[in-house]
């Protein structure tokens, strides 16, 4: 079972993801780590990238994060250029991961756009972080030491977040690390209970 993991920039993803793969037999997919590695390593991604975006897309052989993201987090189009150059990538190799962890209780697909790049089709089920605005920005400000306006142009790129959790099964609140933890384990027993169901 594939288990879609989203939420907006701060929201906790990956707290949530790393408190679920405490469990046994649950394994993770961070797609966003799994993108930025791909961007690294292969060669069709790689050509695509400069031909796209120019050399300076690389630096020593490695992508050139802060180059790429001030020319996509303020142009919409060249963010669904990017988009459209690394997701068909992942999706094969995400493909292959899932076929390779087949006997696992359920698969955590962690993905920042899991709407936007209708990722979601592709999940049994569907889970989103929720955190306040001011309580993501804070938090992404402090992670990726960059300035609010930086944060707010991210948020900007993605999903409102009342059109995600409409099309959500189950709702994290990740304001506390407690209160986070128990809906969790809360979920959890859902879905090795869903699982013999689907």
């Amino acid at each position: 079972m594939v288990v879609g993991l989203t939420g907006g920039i701060g929201s906790g993803k990956t707290t949530v993801a790393n408190i679920f793969a405490k469990f046994d037999n649950v394994v993770i997919y961070n797609a966003d780590l799994e993108a930025k590695n791909l961007m690294n390593t292969s060669l069709k991604i790689k050509s695509k990238m400069i031909e796209e975006f120019g050399e300076d897309s690389y630096k020593n052989n490695q992508l050139n994060r802060p180059y790429i993201a001030n020319i996509v987090f303020n142009d919409k189009s060249k963010l669904e250029t990017l988009n459209s150059i690394v997701h068909p990538e992942v999706k094969m190799h995400f493909q292959q991961f899932i076929k390779m962890h087949k006997k696992s209780h359920y698969i955590i697909y962690e993905n920042a756009i899991l709407f936007e790049s209708k990722s979601n089709l592709k999940c049994d089920i569907v889970i989103s972080v929720y955190a306040p605005l001011n309580l993501r920005i804070s938090r992404t400000m402090l992670r990726d030491e960059i300035a609010k306006k930086d944060v707010e142009n991210r948020i900007n790129s993605q999903w409102k977040e009342d059109k995600k959790l409409l099309q959500s099964n189950y709702i994290i609140n990740n304001i506390t690390k407690e209160a986070t933890h128990n809906q969790i384990i809360n979920i959890h027993n859902i879905l090795t209970q869903k699982r013999h169901r689907i």
